[in-house]
């Protein structure tokens, strides 16, 4: 591709290192697709002539169709002589159409070419992800719906803390996720505009109109800077970003069901078609998936780190580091189908309610509620804290929970208390006090379920609306 240049040939060793087919030939499709697109502008620009432009076209197709089976896309990674994407679908090309496949190059370079595939590569992932996110909510918002108000108790500080409805519990994960779609959607956005006709650095020596390939590959437009369009990397930095978010989100989620599976807790069933056992002891049922969700954050952040690192302190414009980013960016692409697995795992999660319910009643989690009711009744919080405070430390004594406790033995810590007490501290009362948007009362996480579901079936429509497929 410049052997013009040069007068000796590759070190052999160095030849062979520097090669990125060896991983980019997972842009095949979006190479293709941008081929496809920039022949179309050299045929308006008058370049290739409608039947070149035809043939090109046509053959560029052939090696989409071709290469699009695992065999097919082994003999890309494993060619012999090609050193990118780049190099070896104009090898096909050639093979295809001989000299006129010369003529796609025209006003090109690779700079350009990779910055466009890049693109279409993580905006295609964002896509996949997105969709995969939304199966998820979906899924949590179901679960929520199946449980009713059955009950657990939360934490801080992993101790216990108040009650909630698992529904609420649940949907807090579904908050995560829509924060989680609403980042790659963002990036989606930012990233949708298309470097071809960038040139190396200073732009195509051609005049090329941009607004041909930007259009046919689903871009808002040409990017605006020929120097910032070839060596801006910040799109695929973005998209690491925000699988981090992902990652740590789903992890949370692992934990949490890990915990929650122990027999010290108890809480849940483990669905057998997603948990191995032991080679060692036969009573054994291990959290298999939620431990490696629970792992992969990791990689995930590692390629953001990594990309970070690369693009740290590099001068303007395309610099070889930026082969780099590439592989940081593949080492993700399996997100999408651990999303999906979740899913299909959350479904098929089982609750033991009643040991989540006998939880939720002891250790005075309605303290809370208990202040609460000595603040209706006109005492200052810090005061109703205090004297719940006291109340409990007797109760605790007598090992008994509040509502063990006469009126007799509770106004010895405050005149306040009367027979109406007991209906405050009850569950139900307890989950209602926290009538709030965005709280646990019963009926404010029913109508939650409800703008949820919608929330998630709209970003999800909206997004299917703008997406763009590319290789056709």
């Amino acid at each position: 591709m410049w052997s013009g240049r040069f007068r000796e040939p590759l070190d052999a060793e160095f030849e062979s290192w520097q090669r990125s087919i060896v991983f980019d030939w997972q842009l095949l499709q979006e190479e293709v697709a941008a081929s496809k697109a920039h022949a179309s502008t050299l045929g308006a620009a008058g370049i290739v002539t409608t039947a070149e432009l035809a043939e090109l076209r046509s053959a560029l197709g052939a090696i989409a169709v071709e290469h699009a089976s695992e065999a097919g896309a082994a003999q890309v990674r494993d060619h012999a002589s090609a050193e990118d994407i780049h190099h070896y679908v104009e090898l096909s090309l050639t093979e295809k159409l001989g000299p006129l496949a010369l003529k796609l190059h025209t006003g090109r370079s690779r700079n350009e070419q990779i910055a466009t595939n890049l693109r279409l590569y993580v905006r295609r992932q964002i896509e996949i992800t997105v969709s995969s996110l939304s199966d998820w909510a979906l899924a949590l918002v179901e679960k929520a719906k199946s449980v009713g108000d059955r009950v657990m108790p939360s934490y801080t500080h992993l101790q216990r803390a108040e009650p909630v409805l698992i529904a609420h519990w649940l949907m807090a994960y579904a908050q995560m996720l829509l924060r989680d779609i609403s980042r790659l959607q963002d990036c989606a956005t930012r990233l949708n505009y298309c470097p071809l006709g960038s040139g190396a650095v200073a732009g195509a020596t051609l005049a090329l109109d941009r607004s041909i390939a930007a259009k046919e590959l689903g871009f808002t437009a040409p990017t605006a800077n020929s120097m910032d369009a070839t060596s801006d990397r910040d799109f695929v930095l973005e998209y690491l970003q925000a699988l981090t978010f992902v990652g740590l989100h789903a992890s949370r989620f692992a934990e949490e069901i890990t915990l929650f599976a122990t027999a010290e807790f108890g809480f849940v069933q483990l669905p057998e078609a997603f948990s191995t056992g032991s080679s060692a002891m036969p009573q054994k049922k291990n959290p298999d998936l939620t431990e490696l969700v629970r792992a992969k954050v990791g990689r995930i952040h590692g390629a953001a780190a990594a990309v970070t690192l690369q693009l740290k302190g590099l001068p303007l414009s395309y610099n070889k580091d930026m082969q780099e980013t590439q592989e940081p960016t593949f080492a993700v692409r399996g997100t999408a189908q651990m999303i999906g697995l979740l899913a299909k795992f959350t479904a098929a999660l089982e609750f033991r309610y009643e040991r989540m319910k006998d939880a939720a009643e002891d250790g005075f989690l309605n303290a809370m509620a208990a202040a609460t009711y000595l603040v209706h009744k006109g005492v200052p919080f810090r005061k109703a804290h205090e004297k719940i405070g006291n109340a409990v430390r007797f109760a605790i004594d007598k090992q008994v929970e509040l509502g063990g406790l006469t009126i007799e033995e509770l106004r010895e810590f405050g005149e306040e208390f009367g027979p109406d007490f007991y209906d405050a501290i009850t569950l139900e009362a307890t989950l209602d006090c926290h009538d709030v948007v965005g709280g646990t009362a019963r009926a404010r996480v029913h109508e939650a379920l409800i703008a949820a579901e919608k929330r998630i079936h709209s970003l999800r429509d909206s997004f299917a609306g703008e997406a763009v497929h590319v290789g056709a």
